[in-house]
């Protein structure tokens, strides 16, 4: 019996090693494919503990959580209008068909993300170059993005990957042509500023002349009214002297023979030459002069009360 320990031993640790190389587990995060002399025998999405035929069947796992594909650097194309925009991306993908991955790319990553960023970008410069650089930028980014993930998953489907986003990061200008919308940017708002001056300049020309004719048209309505005041004014002035001078034309005479003296003698300095027997000097001639202005004088007052 002590003589068949080692031979048992032998047998279970090579039972064991058998059953070791027979079992193999898969984790939830993975895929694994099951290979049988080269072919693809099976294909594992579930996680848990599976069997293998050891020595003939090998197992190779993928990756089934979602990956990124993101450019190192930003990706030049053209818009409808021939220029030219900078756009940085990513894509995320994840592989759901690990046997048709492991045909169309051998397994390898690199191959695929090679494939999937050759059909972004085929699909990229078919959308920039249906649309304009503000569509581009900001009028349609959303959708551009949409379509792009359809499309990209289309083709991606052919490899086993499904294409979950494509998210465009940034789109800018090259510098040249950042530089030259800038300059015509500049050029716009200078223009639009000249208008509007102009449009300002304009109207305050407009509100100004208003102003200056109303002021003319206040100024003449003023005016005409001022006169035909002082016209009534004077008309009752000199409808009220002719009734108060009508009934005594002599007073009226001495009273306006007074204010020429008046008048006519208000500096001493001043010298007028006339004939001694002019009407000038009707009343300043002799005591008969005098009697007759006094008389005159006395009618008027009468005349007065």
């Amino acid at each position: 019996m002590r003589e068949r320990l080692p031979l048992f031993a032998g047998v279970g640790l090579f039972a064991f090693a058998v059953l070791s190389m027979s079992l193999f587990t898969v984790d939830q995060r993975q895929h694994a494919l099951v290979f049988q002399l080269g072919e693809v025998k099976d294909q594992i999405s579930e996680p848990g503990l599976h069997f293998k035929i050891p020595l003939i069947q090998n197992v190779r796992y993928f990756d089934k959580r979602i990956l990124t594909l993101d450019t190192s650097e930003p990706e030049r194309f053209i818009t409808s209008e021939k220029k030219n925009v900078l756009v940085d991306l990513f894509v995320k993908w994840r592989i759901v068909d690990p046997k048709l991955y492991y045909i169309s790319v051998g397994g390898d990553e690199t191959r695929a993300r090679t494939r999937l960023e050759q059909t972004v970008n085929a699909g990229l410069r078919e959308e920039f170059g249906k649309r304009t650089v503000h569509e581009v930028v900001s009028g349609e980014r959303d959708r551009i993005m949409d379509d792009m993930r359809v499309k990209a998953d289309l083709d991606a489907r052919k490899i086993g990957v499904q294409i979950v986003d494509v998210r465009l990061k940034r789109v800018d200008l090259p510098s040249e042509v950042s530089e030259s919308v800038y300059r015509r940017m500049e050029a716009e708002r200078k223009r639009v500023a000249n208008e509007l001056r102009s449009q300002g300049a304009a109207e305050a020309e407009k509100i100004k002349a208003d102003a200056d004719k109303q002021r003319e048209v206040i100024v003449a309505e003023a005016y005409r009214q001022a006169q035909i005041v002082k016209g009534e004014g004077d008309a009752k002035a000199s409808a009220i002297y002719a009734q108060a001078f009508g009934q005594s034309p002599e007073f009226y005479a001495f009273y306006r023979s007074l204010e020429a003296y008046r008048s006519s003698f208000k500096n001493k300095s001043d010298v007028m030459v006339v004939e001694p027997n002019t009407e000038f000097f009707k009343y300043l001639k002799g005591a008969g002069g005098r009697s007759a202005v006094a008389s005159d004088a006395a009618k008027g007052a009468k005349s007065a009360k």
